[in-house]
């Protein structure tokens, strides 16, 4: 059995840090945060969500807070994506991927229903065996999506020879909770020094990851 990874989406496959930085500053705008460099950002988010407005409120968001907070972070990113486009290396790495033989897959916290058109937009939809974004409520973490993920490829993929590749904390652990195996790219939401705290490889671009991804589940 081949090596299959599964990509997340946002600030992995997607280069959309920019537009998430200025649709999370227009969202802080309206509770009195100050505005985050990217670095800030990258130095303080976290998952849960919530978890990371509370840190920065100084206390827990009330469920109406939470939701106010959501949306405007949604509604201003819709207005921005558009800009952005896909990671250096991506259309070529998945076309190769796919080209050896291997199997690939997405996986994204971005709600189904706009994520399946955006990667439609960048015809790359044929490259994936499966594209599966949150169909749940928002602020939660990616462990039990990614293992209705495994469940549904089973019995043709494996977790033990499956590597997700992700931008976030949560990814490793979410794959590391399935008994998959994690790398992440330090182009999106979390600092290096954040990422190589989780002790699973740290890599700068999307090449030396897949490079790695085929190493580390072989």
């Amino acid at each position: 059995m081949r090596t299959h990874i599964v990509w997340d989406w946002n600030g992995t496959l997607f280069h959309d840090m920019e537009a998430v930085l200025e649709a999370s500053n227009a969202a802080f705008a309206t509770v009195g945060i100050a505005p985050m460099s990217l670095q800030q950002y990258r130095d303080s988010y976290e998952i849960p969500i919530p978890r990371f407005y509370e840190r920065l409120l100084g206390r827990a968001p009330s469920q109406a807070e939470w939701e106010h907070l959501d949306g405007v972070f949604h509604d201003r990113y819709t207005e921005l994506r558009g800009r952005c486009g896909l990671t250096e290396d991506a259309p070529a790495l998945l076309r190769e991927w796919q080209a050896a033989g291997n199997t690939q897959s997405l996986l994204s916290m971005y709600e189904h229903g706009q994520l399946v058109p955006v990667v439609d937009g960048f015809g790359i939809t044929p490259h994936f065996i499966r594209v599966d974004g949150r169909i749940e409520g928002t602020g939660g973490r990616k462990a039990g999506m990614l293992a209705r993920h495994l469940a549904v490829l089973a019995p043709a993929v494996e977790p033990g020879r499956t590597v997700l590749i992700g931008d976030a904390v949560d990814d490793a652990l979410a794959a590391l909770e399935s008994g998959a195996h994690a790398v992440l790219y330090t182009g999106g939401s979390h600092s290096r020094a954040k990422l190589e705290r989780v002790g699973v490889p740290v890599v700068d671009s999307l090449a030396e990851a897949v490079e790695l991804a085929e190493r580390i589940a072989a």
